[in-house]
């Protein structure tokens, strides 16, 4: 029997086939791993999205809640019991409180804007009530499309012979924060 040397040939080979393998497990490893990134971006963005959409609903919930809740609503001051009626008298005073319902309500921006007549003054103690834009909550933030309703704006008016209920037309308009 011939004793078999190893032949350097042989061994280079071995080492290029092994090197070869070693690429081929690192690029199919790198190819997974691009088509897991891609995979999770795009689920994250369904994620974002629906994130946002649900934002949206919480809005267009609040809007409807929030024309009824007892901070905003005329209650009984107006003779019967009104849906969608935002009492004028009580938005001016909670005009000091805005910092306190801010973070109540959850949302970014609340604001009610007179729709007849069109008047885009903000409204404050000073010229209540010829004014148009009364801004409950306004967080300084990008913000979604708002969702808005039609309210009722009433107050109590006054003139030489009696005092009446006075109601306009107004959108109460409810902004979520953009957190994308």
């Amino acid at each position: 029997m011939v004793a078999r040397t190893p032949n350097r040939f042989n061994s280079k080979k071995g080492q290029l086939k092994i090197q070869q393998m070693a690429f081929m497990l690192i690029a199919i490893f790198l190819l997974f791993i691009l088509a897991g990134m891609f995979f999770l971006s795009i689920n994250l963005y369904n994620v974002r999205k629906t994130a946002v959409n649900l934002e949206e609903q919480n809005s267009m919930l609040l809007v409807s809640k929030l024309a009824n809740s007892p901070e905003f609503s005329c209650g009984n001051s107006f003779g019967t019991s009104r849906l969608n009626c935002i009492d004028f008298d009580k938005l001016i005073v909670l005009e000091d409180k805005k910092e306190e319902y801010a973070e109540l309500w959850g949302v970014a921006k609340i604001e009610i804007r007179k729709i007849f007549p069109r008047d885009d003054t903000i409204c404050s103690y000073e010229n209540y009530p010829d004014c148009g834009v009364i801004k409950i909550v306004d967080k300084k933030v990008n913000t979604l499309p708002a969702s808005s309703n039609f309210v009722s704006l009433c107050r109590k008016e006054a003139n030489e012979r009696m005092i009446y209920d006075k109601c306009e037309l107004a959108l109460l308009m409810i902004s979520s924060e953009d957190k994308t």
